[in-house]
């Protein structure tokens, strides 16, 4: 296993909390033989790292009307049960092939695989309009390559000091929420005014230049000296095994507790954010314009519930009470959605859910107060683990339970849900949607079920030290803790301020 020494320099300056100065200020440049190692403009910075995860992601909240276009006319049948195939396809891939990819950054830099995960996730949206069925096919494929985060949050530990780095995720999150608060709502505008396949047009030029970006301006984070000396170094195989982490988790009883709570509560979370959008068109009547609306307000709503709301519930009822609001929240939001059949009733579960998004990073703040300090990465691998296997289960579990209660309605259904007053001659749908009336989202009710099976087990969960049980080794096989890529989907092995809005990123996973 390859041992990479980190002999971090002290940055000169000003306080470490200071944002201006994580985004200018990167690493001290490496020179090999008089020259700096590495192409791009100026020294490796946070400030690159931001604009790389803004493109990508501006680039595919503009389709997320196109997406659901295409989605419906291309399965009218079967709407969800595809969609939830073709996102699990696709997280389940990512969550097998994060830990390789987060290896092989290790031995060939950050860079080449910045290049990679952005280029082939962006791949599929030219076809949109040229190949439906290559469309919906390279969006599963892709998730072999569609972890752009583990591999931006690595750059991020290359370029900050450790001090630094909770306060450097928080600005990733940020600029991620950032990019998909505005994206959809311009992509529905220039689609109504003008054509969808311009905002495909504009899209993929985004992308374009994303990776452009990469290939001209982003320096390499991590220097050759701590690299072997060839690309033909062996890597751990442990360290690129997906289930490294989730091995260990019976081996204490607080990690396990806490590991199932992460699992029932996500789970359903995953499932909710790659449909949510599509049910708000088709079964809730949204226009196109309100649902880039939602997404809109409900991101807002979500980063001050991540900072303000959530550093205020730390201070005053601690960590695990959090956890327990959040979760409560979560239920209330769920419930709403399964049984609401009006708009305001939506918009009321948007803000139980922006509150709701606190559950995780409060999971993490309980991390980083209980784990010693030489477990935290192995822990917090644990639960990105977790988290990564249900980006994979959820969407199709949710997929199936709206395909068991034939919730697979078009366009035209949809209109004539929304408005009671309509009349058909066509009855073969009469009783599908008297029952979808009744509960018009039977996978949130079934969420919302989980959820408090969830909360059982968090109320139980102990305040004692966590991994007091594993060996004192086990660190070593989830991989060094100052780099985030530590085998597992979108997480560091340090614990952030604020994890990236999952909300945001299911839909940037379509």
């Amino acid at each position: 296993m390859i041992k990479i020494e980190r002999n971090r320099t002290k940055m000169p300056g000003r306080s470490s909390k200071k944002v201006s100065s994580m985004l200018t200020r990167g690493r001290k440049n490496f020179f090999k033989d008089g020259l700096i190692t590495g192409s791009g403009i100026g020294e490796p910075s946070l400030y690159h790292a931001l604009v790389v995860i803004f493109l990508e992601f501006f680039a595919w909240g503009l389709l997320t009307t196109p997406m659901i276009t295409v989605l419906n006319e291309t399965f009218p049948d079967h709407t969800f049960l595809m969609n939830g195939l073709i996102v699990g396809i696709k997280g389940l891939l990512s969550f097998l092939s994060a830990p390789l990819v987060g290896a092989l950054s290790d031995v060939w830099g950050r860079k080449f695989f910045l290049v990679v995960t952005v280029f082939f996730t962006c791949a599929p949206i030219p076809l949109i309009h040229i190949n439906t069925w290559w469309y919906f096919a390279m969006i599963s494929i892709s998730g072999v390559f569609a972890v752009t985060f583990s591999v931006v949050f690595a750059y991020v530990a290359d370029v900050t000091d450790e001090s630094e780095r909770s306060a450097a995720y928080g600005l990733v999150s940020a600029t991620f929420a950032a990019s998909l608060v505005t994206s959809p709502a311009l992509g529905a505008y220039l689609g109504r005014v003008y054509s969808e396949t311009l905002v495909v047009a504009i899209a993929t030029a985004v992308a374009l230049l994303d990776v452009f970006f990469i290939l001209v301006a982003v320096p390499e984070s991590l220097p050759e000296k701590v690299r072997p000396s060839s690309w033909g170094a062996p890597i751990s195989w442990e360290q690129a095994d997906p289930f490294a982490a989730l091995k260990k988790v019976g081996k204490d009883n607080t990690i396990l507790m806490l590991c199932v709570t992460v699992f029932l509560s996500y789970l359903p979370e995953a499932g909710q954010y790659s449909c949510f959008f599509v049910y708000l068109k088709l079964v809730m009547g949204f226009s196109a314009e309100a649902v880039a609306t939602f997404i809109a307000v409900v991101g807002v709503l979500s980063v001050f519930a991540q900072t303000a709301v959530l550093g205020l519930l730390m201070r005053t009822v601690g960590a695990k009470a959090t956890i327990l609001i959040g979760l409560v929240f979560e239920m209330l939001q769920l419930a709403w959605y399964g049984f609401g059949s009006q708009m305001w009733m939506m918009w009321s579960a948007g803000v139980l859910a922006a509150i709701s998004s606190i559950s995780y990073p409060a999971i993490s703040a309980f991390v980083s107060m209980h784990a010693d300090a030489d477990k935290q990465g192995l822990v917090q691998g644990m639960i990105t683990g977790v988290r990564g296997l249900c980006n994979g289960l959820g969407p199709a579990l949710y997929g199936l339970i709206f395909y068991l209660f034939n919730v697979n309605l078009n366009d035209k259904d949809a209109v004539k849900l929304s408005h009671s007053g309509s009349h058909s001659n066509e009855t073969t749908h009469i009783e599908d949607i008297s029952v979808i009336r009744a509960l018009p989202g039977p996978p949130f009710v079934f969420g919302s079920f989980l959820v408090v099976c969830a909360l059982l087990v968090a109320f139980f969960i102990p305040e004692g030290p966590l991994g007091s049980t594993l060996k004192s080794n086990a660190r070593r096989s989830s991989g060094p803790t100052e780099t985030p890529v530590d085998g597992n989907v979108g997480g560091p092995t340090s614990v952030p301020l604020m994890h990236p809005l999952s909300l945001e990123e299911e839909i940037a996973a379509l």
